[in-house]
């Protein structure tokens, strides 16, 4: 079965990325054998930037007590700080603590940040973070943190600079997508702070073929993330922002490629944004992890940028906007093919808000923790779409990875109804089609599935936490709506735990739609203040 996996995995990887992997574990194996060292400093001169003020960070850092708070965990030092504590709460959690993003928080002093940068570079057995991806989003903020205080100090120079050759020797090739051009941006503000053609030359490179490929013709990045899709941009920005307040020195300027780009970005986001801020939490993403919609639309207004009205297609995401409510369709495949690592089994999925609130949800993102929890999150079970027997749509394995998957296909589409199927289950003969119409005052969506009958289907629905629910025969009701299904049908109600921030999980209701061939589901909604009003 494992073979099965690493093969249909291994099967859509590029050859460059195959490459990487070996060459990269080849190089790390003779590097301990010779005992190889990367220089710690490298003498290096540094220029005054001037920057406009960026995005504060939220507080993470609690100097008094020597405390960092990241994923919604806490970690006390008695000590020193473990730069390389992995134990504690997982890779991601020390990864965060290398980032150095509480250098922007507001309570923050000079001396404090000051103080803990010299804290890591004075640190001998440095390892996770002297990793590609850290070395890269730190490079940004200890960039950003010297120019706001106007601090030029040679050691850390010398430090920044020998990390950054690291980088340029390390670029993360083996896994492309977000990785790769986050290398790009970090190397960019490497060579406007440096003034070194060298860093700009891989840095504009690496901007123009990567942007190119990771940002959709309609502005959404493709991994199709939305929480990701806020880093990108927030990074983005800040690029925008580097260029834009410093002379060029390069061959040309990339400010119209940035600012093109950050646009495209920018008219995405507001589209799949909730009235209230939410981002749909649709393959891994968490509310509260990156910069909201909101403060990336305040920073780019700053930089003269503002949404302008679009319509999505290429990612595969559909937003559908009433007076009453707002529906979110995913019709995506798992993009891009050769990376899938924040990908869920979810085709056909929506999302409902009524009335500016959350009722039908993602599930979401807790953990990127190898567990029980991180796959089922994952699961065709944990979102709003149907499950044929107990097979996936889509081979989630692991933590990042993903074997056989669904491939959508829309079938017709107009602005008030959209129908796609999906072959995720063409290994057991069946065809899964769905379509929705949209209409004032209702939603119907119909599931329809074609082929081998030997199988049962059972379509979920996961509604948000204090929702109350009423079953009674073919009908759900609830504040918000009255939800009416085919009739002979067996409706169950359980329990499910929504994480809509990484590491915290709220008990919520799931009803569960048990099926043969084909379910209509009628969602009509009330009209304001008809039922009494829910507690939240």
């Amino acid at each position: 079965m494992k073979t099965k996996l690493y093969f249909y995995t291994i099967l859509h990887l590029r050859p460059k990325q195959i490459f990487y992997q070996l060459y990269y574990r080849t190089k790390r194996f003779f590097r301990k054998i010779l005992r190889l060292q990367y220089s710690k400093t490298i003498e290096a001169k540094s220029f005054r930037l001037h920057l406009q003020a960026s995005i504060s960070a939220k507080r993470t850092y609690f100097p008094t007590e020597n405390r960092f708070v990241f994923l919604n965990q806490s970690k006390y030092f008695k000590e020193d700080i473990d730069w390389n504590d992995e134990k504690s709460f997982g890779k991601l959690w020390a990864y965060q603590l290398n980032y150095f993003d509480f250098l922007h928080q507001k309570d923050l002093s000079k001396e404090e940040g000051l103080a803990l940068i010299n804290t890591f570079i004075n640190t001998s057995n440095l390892s996770t973070g002297l990793e590609p991806y850290p070395i890269s989003l730190r490079g940004i903020n200890w960039i950003k943190f010297l120019t706001y205080h106007q601090i030029q100090e040679t050691p850390i120079d010398a430090v920044l600079m020998a990390h950054y050759r690291i980088l340029g020797k390390n670029l993360e090739y083996h896994i492309l997508g977000n990785h790769l051009l986050e290398n790009a941006f970090s190397l960019l503000f490497a060579a406007y702070y440096f003034r070194d053609k060298y860093f700009l030359k891989i840095a504009t490179k690496l901007l123009k073929e990567e942007l190119k490929e990771q940002i959709l013709a309609d502005g959404g990045h493709f991994e199709l993330s939305p929480m990701y899709h806020q880093i990108v941009l927030f990074r983005l920005l800040d690029c925008l922002n580097l260029v834009k307040n410093n002379p060029d020195f390069g061959e040309y300027s990339i400010n119209e490629l940035l600012k093109g780009y950050a646009q495209k970005m920018l008219d995405f986001l507001a589209v799949i944004t909730f009235e209230n801020g939410d981002i749909p939490l649709v393959n891994d993403s968490a509310q509260n992890f990156a910069p909201n919609t909101a403060k990336l639309l305040a920073y780019a207004k700053s930089l003269n940028l503002s949404p302008k009205t679009t319509k999505i297609k290429e990612s595969g995401y559909r937003k559908f906007q009433k007076a009453t409510y707002e529906l979110f369709v995913d019709v995506a495949e798992i993009s891009p093919k050769y990376l899938s690592a924040h990908a869920h089994s979810d085709t056909l999925n929506f999302i409902l808000y009524i009335r500016g609130k959350p009722f039908i949800v993602d599930t979401g993102t807790s953990t990127y923790q190898f567990a029980e929890r991180r796959q089922q999150e994952r699961s065709t079970a944990a979102h709003n779409t149907v499950q044929i027997g107990n097979f996936e749509q889509s081979e989630i394995w692991s933590i990042f990875r993903v074997a056989r998957r669904a491939k959508p296909k829309i079938l017709s589409e107009s602005e008030n109804h959209i129908s796609a199927s999906h072959n995720g289950y063409q290994r057991l003969g069946i065809v899964h089609q769905r379509d929705f119409w949209i209409e004032e005052q209702q939603i119907t969506i119909r599931d329809r599935i074609f082929g081998n009958e030997n199988f049962p289907a059972k379509a979920f629905l996961h509604f948000y936490p204090n929702i109350e629910i009423t079953l009674t025969e073919n009908t759900i009701s609830t504040y918000f709506a009255t939800i009416i299904f085919s009739e002979n049908l067996e409706i169950t109600l359980a329990e499910y735990l929504l994480a809509e921030e990484f590491n915290i999980l709220k008990p919520a209701k799931l009803a569960i739609i048990h099926f043969q061939k084909e379910l209509t589901t009628t969602i009509k909604f009330h009209k304001a203040y008809e039922n009494p009003r829910p507690k939240f």
